[in-house]
């Protein structure tokens, strides 16, 4: 006997596309303008937020797209939809943030010893432009970031955004009070530095989903001994735990029954097991199949003419 919840849809309370749109429209605005900075001062704080605005361009536009696909209804070819959509964009996104990150440190280090000049006025106006858009954005995508990692890798983005400007404005004022064109790379460094760390634990938990691991809040272990406290249970195999995207976990489990089960018996218990998963554990598991096999032939489906 078999049993699978079908609501694989997304809807636009877990993809909010209009907060990600209004964000990508500021965020493009603003590297646009930084290039300008960038090209107009020589600053390495200033080009590294630049290229990360770039990339929050790139980003926001695949989050904005994975947004779309996600709430694509299932088809034949695609029986849970476009949901992991949701994954793919936060593991290119999260790739984008590591080769930025990677270019600011290194090109950091270099500049530490070949500091150029830098105007300080300009830069300072340019980080505070970048900063207050950085906020706006930050304001706009908050309410969503939990909904997936497709808004947390988004948010993720803006934040490290509002962190690089804060560099370099830090960066601006120190030039300017103190004559220390250092400041700039240090600041590059800093917001490198901030930046690959970040990545790295969203390119993990993308990597989880995509390797099918179990979800991290669920105890496999624990859902095993809950199955088998239920009566008539004798045993478990085949069980299987993994997530189509961050918010759509998926349970199977082949269940062994006693050979004095009957179809009442079996109806009974599948909606035990149902009930079980979907609320006795840290994650709700809504979508989930079993198995009901007879204890005297454990190979084959528990099925009644």
């Amino acid at each position: 006997m078999m049993s699978a919840g079908h609501s694989h849809g997304a809807s636009d309370d877990g993809t909010p596309r209009k907060r990600l749109l209004i964000a990508f429209t500021i965020t493009a605005s603003v590297f646009v303008i930084e290039v300008i900075g960038a090209i107009l001062t020589g600053s390495l704080a200033l080009l590294v937020d630049a290229a990360h605005m770039l990339t929050d361009v790139i980003g926001l536009a695949m989050a904005l797209t994975a947004a779309h696909l996600m709430n694509r209804p299932p088809t034949p070819r695609y029986t849970f939809g476009l949901r992991r959509a949701e994954v793919l964009a936060a593991l290119a996104q999260a790739a984008l943030l590591l080769s930025v990150g990677i270019f600011a440190l290194v090109e950091g280090i270099r500049r530490l010893f070949e500091p150029p000049e830098i105007a300080s006025g300009s830069l300072l106006f340019f980080g505070i432009v970048g900063l207050v858009a950085n906020v706006a954005s930050l304001l706009v995508l908050m309410s969503g970031r939990g909904h997936n990692l497709n808004m947390r890798a988004a948010f993720l983005e803006v934040i490290n955004d509002a962190l690089g400007s804060v560099g370099v404005i830090a960066s601006a004022i120190l030039i300017a009070t103190l004559g220390w064109y250092q400041a700039d790379a240090v600041a590059g460094i800093l917001i490198a530095l901030l930046i690959i760390p970040r990545t790295l634990i969203l390119l993990r938990a993308s990597g989880r989903v995509l390797l099918e691991s179990t979800p991290k809040d669920l105890d496999l272990d624990e859902v095993r001994r809950h199955i088998l406290e239920l009566p008539h249970v004798v045993a478990v195999h085949d069980l299987h735990a993994t997530q189509v995207s961050t918010d759509l976990p998926t349970l199977s489990a082949h269940v062994v029954v006693d050979d004095t089960v009957t179809m009442d018996d079996s109806a009974a218990l599948l909606k035990t097991l149902q009930e079980c998963v979907t609320e006795h554990f840290a994650i709700s598991i809504e979508h989930s199949t079993f198995q009901i096999e007879p204890e005297s032939h454990p190979g084959e489906p528990f099925t009644h003419a």
